[in-house]
């Protein structure tokens, strides 16, 4: 009775989540959706024959570079590779259900929202339930239709197309009860999103060792302590394992009846791990917005440094061997001597993948404006303002982070990587300078996220979370957009598109330029919002 009790009002507070998303839900779904279908058509033109398919297979299971990013791979057959291509979008998957359970259960409260809701006849437990249905829901949607698509489309096998989708829906749905234990255990949104997405980073560290290590190395075992190693070893299209599937269902209903206990032993608004106090009397240093802007992203802005040099390190040591996976394809060797042979090969790589982690420093800047935005609404802001503060100069703290803090952790990326690969290669003078441009060539396009979400913050702040969600469609455009054959007016919406691709590309100064001034117009008018509007 009592659990039953704790559910009510839980189909009004579906209705009214399905209202709220009733826009970015299908986007996400629907383009995620496509994905694969558009991979296996382009895997079937690439590689024709079994052999050519076969000889693929071979060189990309044997690379670390492409197991850390994709895995092993379990068949040369064209949907076996296409399970492999699209396994890096678990990942997106997985983030995309952490937003929206925070966003609705979390988030809710932090506005308080969730305490005027509370008043009615709603169980305690209900708006928690209510956005794990509707995300539960929405990833057995993708993975409907991404099945649907892989067997109408593309002819290709019934029972791999539907573990291949079951497979995300599996991951996704593990993600979004990982964000509800987090949304119990801390206190602030950005606290559970920045719990639940460390746990996330952490499963995806060890599945990438995992498949890394391999039989050999021993440590395969470790892909099976993460759900993205789960949702792998389904292995559709390769004597499908159905039983892996119980394990992530297993899990969900686990974290799930851990977040309703928790839930059931805090307050509305509280969390169950409290903030640390910090201390009485501040220190001299923090006598200026800059250095409380300072003090509060330092942890962000190391973190995020850290991660890019390590990843650049990464990208530099596999470089060279990246051409091994197109020796045995004469279609694609002609393409490439285009290019400028294996040198063209290694910086097509390169740019590749400097304009996938160039979209992640846009999520980092994203991140960094958004700070702005829990200040205000955990009345944290007010206090500041109250003193000799001006909201320009308070908000100009937390921009000059969400503007230079990208630069230096894309400047960490960039050098890492020339270097190691210069090293290599034999050549780090001519290689470091050309790697580090097109690290930071990424720039003007994530300042104009950044400058977006502060728009948003200072115009609409009760839309600045839609700013993670245009990063997700400008992601989907250049990552995909070429592979689902969109229009060249729909590709250059993202400002992506509009980056030189370095190294070995072109450099034309016009469309940096017009993103720098366009970046400054958004964040400008977002600081004119914040001035002319009410804080909080």
């Amino acid at each position: 009775m009592n659990a039953v009790k704790g559910l009510a009002g839980i189909r009004a507070l579906v209705r009214l989540i399905l209202r709220r998303d009733r826009i970015p839900l299908p986007i996400w779904v629907l383009l995620l959706a496509a994905v694969p279908a558009a991979f296996a058509a382009t895997f079937a033109e690439l590689y024709p024959t079994a052999a050519e398919r076969q000889a693929f297979a071979e060189v990309a299971g044997n690379n670390p570079g492409l197991l850390a990013l994709f895995g092993p791979v379990f068949d040369p057959s064209v949907g076996g590779l296409t399970a492999w291509r699209v396994s890096i979008l678990l990942a997106v998957v997985a983030l995309i259900s952490v937003l929206t359970v925070v966003r609705h259960t979390r988030t809710e409260e932090e506005a308080g929202r969730r305490e005027l809701v509370g008043s009615t006849v709603v169980g305690r437990h209900a708006s928690l339930a209510a956005a794990l249905l509707v995300t539960g829901a929405a990833n057995l949607a993708l993975a409907g239709l991404m099945a649907l698509g892989l067997i109408v489309v593309q002819d290709l096998p019934v029972g791999g197309s539907l573990a291949l989708g079951l497979a995300f829906a599996a991951a996704g749905c593990t993600s979004a009860a990982v964000a509800a234990v987090a949304a119990q255990l801390t206190q602030g949104a950005g606290a559970a999103r920045g719990l639940a997405i460390s746990v996330l980073g952490l499963a995806f560290l060890l599945r990438l060792a995992g498949d890394v290590g391999g039989e050999e190395g021993g440590t395969s075992w470790l892909s099976w302590l993460s759900p993205f190693g789960w949702a792998q070893q389904v292995r559709p299209f390769a004597d499908e394992r159905w039983w892996v599937l119980g394990l992530a269902a297993g899990a969900f209903v686990a974290l799930a009846a851990v977040a309703y206990a928790l839930s059931s032993r805090r307050d509305v608004g509280a969390g169950l791990l409290p903030p640390r106090d910090g201390p009485a009397v501040a220190p001299a240093y923090l006598r200026s917005p800059l250095a409380l802007a300072w003090r509060l992203h330092r942890g962000l802005l190391l973190g995020w440094t850290a991660g890019f040099a390590a990843v650049g390190v990464m990208i530099g040591s596999v470089t060279g061997t990246v051409t091994e996976m197109f020796t045995d394809n004469p279609q694609l060797q002609a393409i490439f001597e285009q290019l400028g042979g294996q040198a063209g090969l290694a910086d097509l790589y390169l740019s590749a993948v400097l304009s996938l982690l160039g979209l992640a420093a846009a999520g980092y800047a994203v991140q960094a404006v958004l700070w702005l935005r829990s200040e205000e609404t955990a009345a944290r802001a007010e206090p500041v303002l109250s003193a000799q503060v001006d909201r320009l100069r308070w908000a100009a703290g937390h921009l000059f982070f969400a503007l230079v803090g990208p630069a230096v952790a894309l400047t960490a990326l960039g050098v890492a990587a020339g270097v190691v690969h210069g090293a290599n290669t034999g050549d780090v003078r001519g290689e470091l300078p050309r790697v580090l441009a097109g690290a930071l060539a990424q720039l003007p396009a994530v300042w104009v996220l950044a400058g977006l979400a502060t728009a948003l913050f200072g115009l609409l702040p009760r839309l600045a979370p839609l700013s993670w969600a245009v990063l997700a469609v400008f992601a989907l455009l250049t990552l995909f957009g070429e592979v689902l054959q969109l229009d060249r007016w729909l590709l250059d919406v993202s400002p992506f598109a509009h980056v030189p691709e370095l190294p070995g590309g072109e450099v034309s100064t016009t469309p940096l330029v017009w993103l720098v001034v366009l970046a400054a117009a958004l964040a400008a008018a977002g600081m004119v919002g914040l001035r002319r509007r009410d804080v909080g």
